[in-house]
């Protein structure tokens, strides 16, 4: 009998893995690393569930680390098989995993370095060279075509809105077809297009980032535009936190359209994430991928370029802008302020009540950005407590995940309920909440799926 076992974001919100297993062959769907809490991040360096080489094929459904960065780590314990994504998804990759490992290799040389790590000597997941030979695996395919990943098991991608290349991953095999959702995108916002209805499955993988709460309004930029203000009536700086990936390019979007629209001051805006830059530059080379509402004006010579913004490359040129401190908004990774040069910014700038931190996405548990918003008055760093007296805000609004009604939007376009809809990629809470909202509205079977729980199919 067919398998399915939650190995990641099942009861959490990262480590997206779901090992799809017919009993002639073993697919897996999503391959994301586990991040936040030091309990979630112990578990990347747990054996994984099965030996790796017995998995035949990986499915991605888009170039999150929650959803692709541990893809290295299984090459190298030894699977040998194809990674099936879409073509945006194998582009936006080529920049992730080789950051991802750069960031855990330098982390690991900082750590013992400054001996803050009880490992000795602290080792990175994986290496660059582990990342190169991760992207020799990958391979492409378009969207809305089925293509055997296995003999018996084709899958299908189609576009959820949530990032460029981003996916449902439809596997049908043995007459049976399991929808595995990754991330549901948002209908009507900027930058991309919106998660295309579904009809039916048999078997429904759903994420409930926001199972229980809805996004607040923003459709005309109000309220970065206030904060943006604000910030710069202070005289001091914005550090904007941000996913690299998908989220970097839509604040530039903002910051441009309310520059266009003249409704915040033109500040020197800095992109300190090389891994951003080529985001940007990859982003703006697939235009006619993006939302077809965006003006022709916004896909223009440069649509994600402010009127005096600067991309930061060399580690030396970030460590002169942390130390220049004139006023600016400066935009770096990582989103959750976990890693990357942010952290130099928030360590030299929380202290002050001169600086605004901007944070435009989820926060999961156990991770400095959730800190933050929850109020903390110091967050460690480096191995030292940094004091906030910054000024910490958090929109909502422009996140890339569906909120509830969104999500109970796109589940009544399916024209019959399916067999079971399992319940992922959320924190309790939301889980909970998004389970009653559906059994009581919409009736269906569901179930919060649990750790390395497996279920037949």
């Amino acid at each position: 009998m067919a398998t399915l076992t939650f190995l990641g974001a099942a009861g959490t919100v990262t480590g997206s893995k779901h090992l799809l297993d017919t009993g002639t062959h073993r697919v897996l769907v999503d391959c994301g690393l586990f991040q936040g809490l030091k309990t979630l991040r112990e578990r990347n360096w747990q054996p994984f569930a099965v030996p790796p080489h017995t998995i035949d094929a990986v499915v991605l459904t888009h170039a999150h680390l929650d959803h692709c960065g541990y893809l290295p780590r299984l090459v190298a314990d030894g699977f040998h098989g194809r990674v099936f994504c879409t073509a945006a998804t194998r582009e936006l990759c080529t920049i992730v995993l080789p950051d991802s490992a750069h960031i855990q290799e330098e982390d690991a040389r900082e750590a013992n370095r400054r001996g803050y790590t009880k490992h000795h000597p602290a080792l990175p997941l994986y290496t660059s060279a582990d990342a190169d030979r991760a992207l020799t695996h990958l391979q492409p395919v378009g969207y809305y075509r089925p293509v055997p990943v296995v003999p018996g098991i084709e899958v299908e991608f189609l576009n959820a809105g949530h990032l460029l290349g981003s996916a449902y991953a439809r596997v049908r095999f043995d007459g049976k077809t399991v929808l595995f959702g990754g991330d549901l995108g948002r209908s009507g916002r900027p930058v991309l297009p919106d998660p295309v209805p579904i009809a039916e499955a048999d078997v429904l993988l759903v994420e409930s980032t926001y199972g229980d709460r809805l996004h607040g309004p923003d459709d005309d930029g109000s309220e970065i535009a206030t904060i943006i203000a604000d910030a710069a009536a202070r005289g001091g700086r914005l550090i904007i936190p941000a996913f690299a990936i998908g989220r970097v390019e839509e604040v530039i979007y903002w910051i441009k359209r309310l520059e266009g629209e003249n409704r915040i001051p033109v500040l020197p805006v800095y992109v300190d994430s090389p891994m951003a830059a080529r985001a940007l530059q990859f982003y703006s080379q697939r235009l006619d991928e993006l939302d077809e509402e965006m003006t022709p004006s916004e896909r223009g010579v440069c649509a994600f370029c402010t009127m005096r913004m600067t991309t930061i490359a060399s580690p030396q040129a970030s460590m002169e802008l942390v130390a220049s401190g004139r006023p600016a908004i400066v935009i770096a990774s990582s989103g959750m302020a976990t890693g990357g040069r942010v952290l130099h910014h928030l360590e030299a700038t929380l202290p002050s009540a001169r600086t605004t931190v901007l944070f435009v996405g989820y926060q999961a548990a156990g991770t400095r950005g959730r800190a933050l918003v929850d109020g903390a008055k110091t967050v460690r760093m480096k191995g030292r407590d940094v004091p906030v007296a910054a000024h910490i805000e958090h929109i909502d609004s422009m996140s890339a995940h569906a909120d509830v009604d969104e999500i109970m939007r796109w589940l009544s376009g399916f024209s019959r309920p399916p067999d079971m809809t399992y319940l992922v990629h959320g924190e309790p809470v939301a889980l909970d909440a998004l389970r009653a909202r559906i059994e009581r509205e919409s009736k269906w079977p569901v179930h919060i799926a649990s750790h390395q729980e497996r279920v037949p199919l």
